[in-house]
């Protein structure tokens, strides 16, 4: 079974170190991802259409919204991933252009050879996560030289502004119906279980809906809202002190036992195991 090693979490986002032995199903972020191999086997990730290595030698790069699914060969040993979900807001306060790690096509490439820099600072942060969870200032200042290095070394960072017009061109090509959906969600959480409600929310047939929002979004809906979801229960699991039993009701779970199958196919762990991790390095919760 998966077993998450260490969770930090912050204004940049999210750093899990994973221990994999088990595949996740098709999903995606609102994140700059970027995974890394800090130990065992080689393994791979699905990424859009293609498979991709993930070795010593080189990382797997994913865009924000983009679909991918880690893909575990049984017959491997584990692999321990540190895997990062990085805010595009946090960057920016690096370069303002690297608010553009939110647009789709900042990785121009779906992996890339790691330097020996990035290997160091990906060992170092892995090393200092597991020896002192509560090292906040030491485990951040780690991941700012590494997201720094990752960017310089996969992106065109340095003419990459034209890609904050792509942003806004990206978002203006969905349907001005989709967008409303959209919106609704982050305002009424509890439509992200209800395609059906959502579709007549938009003023949709279900068919018509499903067909204007993969046009728009490229991803079903039943994956957006599951990103949602998932990005909300995170939430709730980690600056909450609600039950795991209230997260799933809120979530529109019809038993806590579908919420915790839900949360593992995404996350390779656990609500509970998550939430305990994710806690080590934080003061206690109320």
């Amino acid at each position: 079974m998966s077993t998450a090693l260490r969770i930090a979490h912050g204004a940049f986002g999210r750093v899990a170190l994973l221990d994999m032995d088990r595949s996740l199903v098709r999903h995606a972020h609102p994140h700059c991802h970027v995974l890394l191999k800090a130990d065992g086997a080689d393994t791979q990730f699905a990424v859009g259409d293609g498979m991709v290595q993930l070795t010593d030698t080189q990382a797997v790069l994913i865009n924000t919204w983009e679909q991918h699914a880690y893909v575990h060969d049984q017959n491997r040993p584990r692999t321990i991933i540190l895997a990062l979900y990085i805010e595009p807001d946090w960057l920016k306060t690096f370069r303002p252009n690297w608010a553009a790690s939110g647009a789709p096509g900042f990785f121009e490439k779906p992996s890339g050879e790691i330097s020996p820099r990035i290997r160091r600072l990906s060992m170092d942060l892995a090393t200092v996560m597991m020896a002192d969870p509560c090292a906040n200032s030491a485990q951040e200042q780690l991941l700012s030289d590494l997201m720094i290095a990752v960017i310089e070394r996969f992106t065109p960072w340095r003419t990459i502004s034209r890609r904050l017009q792509d942003m806004d061109r990206d978002y203006d090509r969905f349907d001005w119906r989709i967008r409303r959906a959209i919106k609704l969600t982050r305002t009424e959480p509890g439509l992200i279980h209800d395609v059906d409600s959502l579709a007549k929310e938009s003023g949709l047939s279900r068919a018509h809906f499903y067909r204007l929002f993969e046009r728009s979004a490229r991803m079903t809906p039943h994956v957006y809202l599951n990103l949602l979801r998932m990005e909300l229960a995170v939430q709730s699991v980690v600056h909450s002190s609600n039950s795991l039993s209230a997260v799933s009701d809120t979530l529109g779970f019809s038993a806590q036992g579908h919420f915790t199958r839900f949360f593992r196919d995404h996350a390779g762990v656990t609500p509970s195991e998550f939430r305990h991790v994710a806690r080590m390095g934080s003061p206690p919760y109320p």
